[in-house]
């Protein structure tokens, strides 16, 4: 499924990014250029960084 429908960005492409370091949606679209057109995917960005601090254990 694509997470940034705009720039046809996976969300596997994202979470890849996320484990690479890009932990804001800023960082995400420099990685891989989600969320760098229309800005309309920037809260799906969002949950998908929460969503991976959440399952990383501290």
């Amino acid at each position: 499924m694509y997470a940034c429908i705009c720039n046809r960005v996976s969300e596997e492409e994202v979470h890849s990014a996320i484990q690479c370091g890009a932990h804001d949606v800023e960082k995400i679209g420099d990685e891989c250029e989600a969320g760098t057109n229309c800005f309309t995917c920037h809260d799906r960005l969002r949950d998908m960084i929460e969503d991976y601090f959440s399952a990383v254990p501290a």
